[in-house]
């Protein structure tokens, strides 16, 4: 971490569709100062973002790290029209924070971000071969191989929603039975459509509700999705070999009403080496992901470059 010792100090810019956080921290990256606020249109937020800088007193040579859902072009530092912040339409927040306050920029989509948050933080800590899976609204993946993040040659490693495990099933992804489809949060709530009795579109949160109260109806469709995301989890392991795999937000808060139906899957369908030798667990920066993340860009980045 030479370089982020050379510079002024870490910010961390994290970019959500209903909140952002930004953060000062030293080359450990422990957080210093910190300050949020919501997310508004996108020159409200903007402005927001370059007064939060100026508040948490840069210096003259600060190191940006920038989390931020995709689609992205990272290499030039560009966000380019995530669904999740409309508007955003080639915003290039790399140069626009380095010509108002100097340094350098980094710029990463919110899943690998969260991996080196993960990985450098949390639940990878002291590992070389780790993947971490978003599993909350969608289902996105992290990918940390031989200790680096890989990225893949067009920067889109890790899209593993987008895996069909089924012929037919929920969407998700713009694919019917993908792995999104059956395990994301949104996948959850349509693969429960019209089949909890009494109960229209349920969310994934509504649908734990359900089954930690004992609905058999809603326990089937988490022993479901739990089937799925060992089968998942299967290929993952056999192709990839991980010492860990760390499950975000849905396993965090409801891992135990997939547990039982992801491991009978996992012991069926995976080389029993590779599966000995791999820890399954809920990711552990909870609350405080978001700014980590923007934090571990930075100093992952500046790692390289050093």
């Amino acid at each position: 971490m030479a370089e982020c010792e050379r510079a002024s100090g870490i910010i961390g810019v994290d970019i959500g569709g209903t909140k952002c956080a930004l953060v000062k921290a030293d080359a450990e990256g422990r957080v210093e100062r910190e300050v949020r606020f919501g997310t508004t249109d996108v020159s409200g937020t903007l402005a927001n973002i370059y007064a939060a800088v100026s508040e948490l007193e840069p210096g003259a040579s600060p190191v940006f790290g920038i989390a931020c859902g995709g689609p992205l072009d990272a290499e030039r530092g560009v966000i380019l029209s995530p669904p999740n912040l409309p508007g955003w339409d080639g915003i290039a927040i790399v140069s626009e924070l380095e010509s108002r306050f100097g340094g350098r920029g980094y710029l990463m989509n919110d899943a690998n971000a969260c991996a080196l948050a993960e990985w450098q933080f949390g639940a990878g800590r002291g590992t070389r071969n780790m993947v971490y899976l978003t599993h909350g609204t969608g289902m996105g993946a992290g990918l940390i191989l031989d200790g680096r993040l890989y990225e893949g040659t067009t920067g889109d490693a890790g899209e593993v929603g987008h895996v069909r495990l089924a012929p037919e099933g929920p969407v998700g992804y713009g694919k019917a039975g993908s792995f999104e489809g059956f395990c994301s949060g949104g996948g959850l709530s349509r693969l429960a459509e019209g089949r909890i009795a009494g109960h229209g579109r349920l969310s994934a949160k509504e649908l734990a509700e359900l089954a930690n109260a004992g609905n058999a109806e809603a326990l089937a469709v988490w022993e479901e999705s739990g089937r799925y995301l060992g089968r998942a989890l299967s290929l993952l392991i056999d192709i990839l070999n991980p010492e860990v795999i760390v499950l975000g937000s849905l396993y965090m808060r409801s891992g135990r009403l997939l547990e039982s139906a992801m491991r009978e899957e996992l012991e069926r369908e995976t080389l029993a080496g590779p599966l000995r030798a791999c820890r399954i667990v809920a990711a552990e920066l909870g609350e405080s992901t978001g700014v980590m993340s923007a934090i571990a860009v930075a100093r992952y980045r500046m790692a390289l470059t050093s």
